[in-house]
């Protein structure tokens, strides 16, 4: 009888990341379902130019540059729960009208301004960047509105926001949704013209038309979870000789050494469905997406818990960073253990490795049977 106990004792601590993730799934489902019907919003290839007309009448042509400034707005705002396609419209309606997407200096009024990329000089009282922002508003340094990446979280605004609670950005606006898309603009940018945005309302649709995709809960565009050059496979999927607990056991992912701290990127666009401390896994963030019509899993697991850079709810973009590489939980040292489920966080696991193949994302070794063959954890 004792012997049955011990066997079954092993049984769940081999299992147990297993059934953990699975019970994770048991808890947050109800509220993914929920979010079925949003849409996201996915960036594709940016073209060389663009033809585009206002409101009215006006044809001209935006270069690469522009459509990449364009394209961060997008990036930034379809990181951002509230935003949407609506939020990302305005704020190119804002760009447009500002700087016609273009970074611009203004070393009239600081002339170390010029130091960093720009695409040309303003002259507007001392305003910076795309969305013609004011240092002395309190919009941020020379340096931070130089970067578009900056200048795009600031107009976005929000909890978040580099700027919060003031100036206001669009999503500290209360009711922005219920203004029309001009009002809206005008509400973050308070300019002395504020009919001026209307016009580039059919221009914003039009960017959004050639450099998105529009999907529910993600596309079938797959990154790998680290970023190039800063990974080695250290256990792979399957049957391993588990050094901490001294026993062999099923390895339901693929582990990736890296350094502490090495970024962790969403392997594709989804919601995140847990964002915690999870018994052996230590610091857990699972994801669900949509990819190819199919529902899939993925999580990350051993990040310590100030390396878990997403929260339950959050909608994130294929190699969004959302945690850093850690130790914790059942781990002998720094590296991310990366796992696919079938269907979704209760769904079967599969082996990674063919996953980002089969995607696109890698070219990593699998296994030559059909069955995971037994392999030793290397340290």
């Amino acid at each position: 009888m004792l012997n049955k106990i011990a066997l079954f004792v092993v049984v769940l601590l081999l299992l147990a990341p297993t059934l953990g993730l699975t019970a994770v799934a048991l808890v947050v489902n109800p509220a993914l379902n929920a979010e079925c019907t949003i849409q996201q919003v996915s960036l594709g290839d940016v073209p060389d130019e663009l033809e585009v007309t206002t409101a009215d009448g006006e044809t001209f042509v935006l270069n690469e540059r522009q459509l990449t400034h364009a394209a961060t707005i997008i990036r930034v705002g379809s990181a951002i729960d509230e935003v949407g396609r609506p939020g990302m419209r305005i704020a190119l309606m804002a760009a447009l009208a500002e700087s016609t997407l273009r970074m611009l200096s203004n070393t009239t009024a600081y002339p170390d301004s010029g130091d960093y990329p720009n695409d040309g000089d303003g002259g507007d009282h001392d305003s910076l960047g795309l969305f013609q922002m004011r240092p002395q508003y309190g919009w941020g340094t020379v340096e931070q509105l130089m970067a578009p990446d900056y200048q795009a979280r600031a107009f976005y605004g929000g909890e978040d926001g580099p700027n919060y609670p003031s100036p206001q950005g669009l999503l500290d606006i209360d009711g922005w949704e219920q203004m029309t898309p001009g009002e809206a603009a005008q509400a973050v940018e308070d300019s002395r013209y504020p009919d001026r945005y209307e016009n580039f309302e059919p221009v914003a649709d039009t960017i959004l038309d050639a450099l998105t995709t529009t999907a529910s809960r993600g596309t079938a565009n797959v990154v790998f979870p680290l970023p190039d050059g800063t990974w080695n496979v250290s256990s792979p999927f399957g049957w391993r000789f588990h050094e901490i607990l001294q026993q062999w056991a099923f390895h339901a992912g693929i582990d990736l050494g890296a350094g502490a701290g090495t970024p962790i990127l969403a392997a594709a666009d989804g919601i995140v469905t847990h964002a915690g401390f999870s018994g052996g896994y230590g610091g857990l963030i699972v994801i669900e997406h949509e990819i190819n019509g199919e529902t899939v899993a993925t999580a990350y697991g051993h990040m310590w818990e100030n390396g878990i850079h997403a929260a339950v709810g959050d909608r994130v973009t294929a190699g969004q960073h959302i945690g850093d590489v850690g130790s914790a939980g059942r781990s002998s040292g720094p590296h991310l253990h990366f796992e696919v489920r079938l269907g979704g966080s209760a769904g079967e696991v599969t082996d990674p490795a063919s996953w980002l193949n089969e995607h696109n994302a890698a070219n990593l070794p699998e296994p030559e049977g059909s069955a995971p063959e037994l392999c030793e954890a290397t340290a």
